[in-house]
């Protein structure tokens, strides 16, 4: 344990739960990939949220406090925290308890959701005790809400109402452009794919403004958006088997978009299902997004394009409410730590830049340190790497060692002998992503 925390003391974590039952959660069977005889409690929140805590049978004192990505639409989803606690084994593996939750509602809620994951540490407490120490871990979306609830908790302990319950964030593969900056680039994305393509929505049916994603009378599919896209660039075919004009379309929408082609289906898809659910659930019907005065570049013939592509105007009122709950101020109280792929093709990597500026703004830069891989994946990286990453937050808060990108690299061959030797340590000390408008026009 010595390679993975900082004045490590473990707890026996046989003993009963201290007052479960008053948490409405029951004692439950834990998930495959975690150690034999962890402890796992599993149930509802007073919210709705399905909860999952866990403890490995010698615990380092530190709960993890996750906060998933997505975000998933429709009602709360009984196996999605259940799942998560699988997924991110590594934390009990390594020693660490672990507390998350499903969230109470779907779709593109971020301050509700920062406020079920607080629920689900305060669950945690009441079932296991207070920890020694706090983390507070995001992941993809789940970054931004994770920021999202660091942010509360120091706005409500600076005013006096309540201790700060975390000691570190660490937001993994983060969509940390809040609401407004992570999104604007989806409706460039439908623009420019509508332009191309014309196919979403298709010539025979109405049209409507892109930025409802999808009005709510209109049935479509995944399947079926997978097959409009399909048939215009021939995404899901070998690049020998595409038309020469689906190869064109294909290269059009990748390289002024400026996104992977492993993600396009992915970022159509949610600014479709996504938009529909902040205008339509969360605003009420107004738009939150504009392009007016962005310009388009990549194409073979930019001024054509950019005459093609339709133009909307923000509705200040609603961007600001959409700002309101999803977009971060920059004011963490404690130790951040943020860890990005370099080639991530889902939450590009200029997020961190963006993010950066967004601390600096809110006066807690000197409490940040952003550290990168050379990996090309978004959902999971590698064991050793998500450890090396929690003992440099665990020096930074037990001892007052504010790590550096070099001394978490160099710290990641001794932990990868213990987890994760085959996929081991990709990190670039030395790497800063571009800023975020060489990503995304401004506007």
């Amino acid at each position: 344990m010595a390679a993975c925390a900082a004045s490590v003391v473990l707890v026996a974590a046989g003993m009963p739960a201290r007052s479960a039952t008053d948490t409405g959660l029951q004692a439950s069977v834990c998930p495959g990939g975690l150690v034999a005889e962890s402890r796992c409690l599993s149930g509802r929140d007073e919210q709705g949220a399905y909860v999952w805590l866990a403890v490995p049978p010698f615990w380092s004192g530190t709960l993890v406090v996750h906060a998933h990505g997505g975000p998933e639409l429709g009602p709360p989803k009984a196996g999605r925290a259940k799942e998560d606690l699988q997924r991110w084994s590594i934390w009990n593996r390594a020693g660490y308890a672990f507390a998350g939750s499903g969230y109470r509602q779907g779709g593109v809620a971020v301050t509700s959701a920062a406020e079920d994951i607080e629920r689900a540490r305060s669950l945690f407490v009441a079932a296991f005790g207070q920890p020694r120490r706090t983390v507070l871990h995001g992941q993809s979306w789940g970054a931004g809400v994770a920021a999202k609830a660091a942010e509360i908790a120091t706005v409500r302990a600076a005013s006096g109402a309540a201790p700060m319950p975390y000691d570190a964030v660490l937001l993994t593969s983060g969509v940390l452009g809040g609401g407004t900056g992570s999104y604007d680039f989806r409706l460039d994305l439908r623009v420019v794919y509508e332009a191309v393509c014309r196919n979403h929505p298709p010539a025979e049916e109405a049209p409507y403004p892109l930025w409802q994603g999808l009005p709510p009378d209109r049935e479509l599919t995944r399947t079926e958006l997978a097959l409009r896209v399909d048939a215009c660039t021939g995404l899901n075919l070998k690049p020998v088997d595409r038309s020469p004009l689906q190869q064109s379309r294909l290269d059009t929408i990748t390289r002024v978009v400026r996104i992977d082609a492993r993600s396009l289906q992915g970022h159509i898809a949610w600014g479709t299902w996504h938009f529909q659910d902040i205008v339509f659930k969360r605003l009420g019907g107004r738009n939150p997004f504009g392009n007016l005065g962005v310009r388009y570049t990549g194409s073979a013939d930019d001024e054509a394009l950019n005459a093609a592509v339709a133009r909307y105007a923000a509705d200040p009122s609603a961007r600001a409410d959409f700002a309101a709950d999803a977009d971060l101020s920059g004011r963490i109280g404690v130790p951040v730590l943020t860890m990005h792929a370099v080639g991530d093709p889902t939450a590009f990597v200029e997020l961190e830049s963006f993010f950066r500026a967004r601390m600096q703004q809110g006066g807690s830069v000197e409490r940040l340190v952003q550290i990168y891989t050379d990996d090309h994946e978004h959902s999971y990286l590698s064991d050793a790497q998500y450890v090396s990453a929690m003992a440099a937050v665990m020096a930074w808060i037990e001892r007052g060692d504010k790590p550096t990108p070099q001394a978490v690299a160099a710290n990641c061959a001794q932990v990868a002998a213990r987890f994760d030797p085959s996929k081991g340590c990709r990190w670039l000390p030395d790497y800063q992503p571009a800023p975020m408008a060489e990503r995304v026009p401004l506007r």
